[in-house]
């Protein structure tokens, strides 16, 4: 899928307390031509990310990884699935599916091959919240596959 940008938003989200998440926007055809185990992979790399940034840095408590659960990429990952006809299960392998569990397998494998890349990315993103995913290929080497229909 071609990446069209990919942004950080952060907040106060209660007294002493900030909260960040990030949207992604991609580009395809259709869903369906995006591989559903790469595509729930992806949903799985963001918190995964969280927990190996605090690991590396020396922040990592277990109430700061639980911090990082998630959910709602999980959640969609499930629903976006099920409309494609795949099976993901949370907490268990359903028959002819993946779990959550195998999925972050898949996100952390490929967290690890490209943490060089992820940290540029997110050092950039520290100071331009928003970078668009011709930006990001350009300062990682990795390739941004052209839009469908030659979109921008």
């Amino acid at each position: 899928m071609h990446l069209v940008s990919s942004e950080v938003m952060a907040w106060l989200s209660g007294p002493g307390q900030s909260t960040v998440t990030g949207r992604t926007n991609f580009s395809a055809a259709r869903i369906e031509d995006v591989h559903p185990w790469r595509f729930a992979a992806q949903a799985a790399a963001g918190s995964l990310a969280q927990v190996r940034y605090l690991m590396d840095y020396g922040l990592w408590t277990p109430e700061r990884a639980a911090a990082c659960p998630g959910t709602h990429d999980r959640d969609q990952a499930v629903d976006v699935l099920a409309g494609m006809g795949y099976r993901l299960g949370i907490g268990h392998v359903p028959p002819g599916g993946k779990s959550w569990g195998q999925v972050r397998g898949m996100a952390w494998r490929r967290i690890d091959r490209l943490w060089p890349q992820i940290r540029t990315v997110a050092h950039t993103m520290n100071e331009n919240t928003k970078l668009t995913g011709d930006q990001i290929a350009a300062m990682t080497g990795l390739t941004n596959p052209p839009a469908p229909g030659g979109e921008a």
